[in-house]
Formats: C-alpha cells, sequence, structure tokens
C-alpha cells in the first residue's frame, strides 16, 4: 500500500534534488534499474540514459523551481503503483551569446509508475510527461 503523504514526500523530494542540481548519485535509489523515462526531448533507459539527460539538463537550466501541485496515486497494487502528478516549474535558460537569460514557466502533467523495493523503499519504474501548459510569458522548450 502506498499513502498520500509518502507519495508527496517522495516526490518533493525528487523535485529538491533536481532544484538544487544535486549529485547524479542522489538519483540511483529513487529509480528502478530499468526506469525508463519518456520526456519532451527524448525517452531514456536505465541509471545511464538518466545520466546522460540529466547531465545535459543540468548545463542548460538554472534558477529551477519545482513546486508540487498534485500527486494522485491512480492505481495500488500492492507493490506497484501510478500516480498522476503535476508540477509546476520555472527555470531560467541563457543561450550563448544572448545578453540575457530567458524564463520558462510551466505546469507539467505527468504519469509516474513507482514500486517498493524489498527494504520497503519506492523507486520510480516509468516517468511520462504526458503534456505542459506554458504561463503566459514564458519560453517554450
Amino acid at each position: 500500500m502506498l499513502s498520500h503523504p509518502e507519495l508527496w514526500a517522495f516526490a518533493s523530494h525528487w523535485y529538491r534534488l533536481l532544484d538544487v542540481h544535486a549529485p547524479l548519485e542522489s538519483f540511483r535509489p529513487l529509480l528502478s534499474e530499468d526506469v525508463q523515462l519518456v520526456l519532451p526531448e527524448a525517452t531514456v533507459t536505465g541509471f545511464e540514459g538518466y545520466s546522460d539527460w540529466y547531465n545535459r539538463v543540468i548545463t542548460i537550466f538554472f534558477d529551477e523551481q519545482h513546486t508540487l501541485k498534485v500527486a494522485d496515486i491512480t492505481d495500488d497494487n500492492g507493490d506497484n503503483f501510478s500516480a498522476h502528478v503535476v508540477v509546476n516549474w520555472k527555470a531560467s535558460i541563457w543561450t550563448s551569446p544572448s545578453s540575457s537569460s530567458t524564463r520558462l514557466m510551466m505546469d507539467a502533467d505527468q504519469t509516474w509508475d513507482l514500486k517498493r523495493t524489498p527494504s520497503g523503499s519506492l523507486v520510480v519504474t516509468r516517468y511520462v510527461v504526458n503534456g505542459m501548459a506554458y504561463e503566459p510569458g514564458s519560453c517554450k522548450l
């Protein structure tokens, strides 16, 4: 069984790590070995695929702020779970040789599949970005 507070805490922790550009190894205990992430720009598999993606995006985005808006359990099958997640994401982007940065502001609608490990912790097995709703004035990806 997965409780709403446990899911909320897990998702909030995930986004805190993204905001501070935490060391890559911080994400390893949060991802299954065969994790699949379906992102707008790519689909990546496993920690190696996640690593390549993460190392690329932390060089593109800065001043990130992820604010969790929705984390609802949509399916609970004992040790396997699905969740609907909506996060408000704000980030700055600077592209050389521009004299200024641009601001990205959006709600990202996501589906997460998770499972409980033998030790009882949660890991993401599949992470899908379903869509993005840009705020007025936002730049686009």
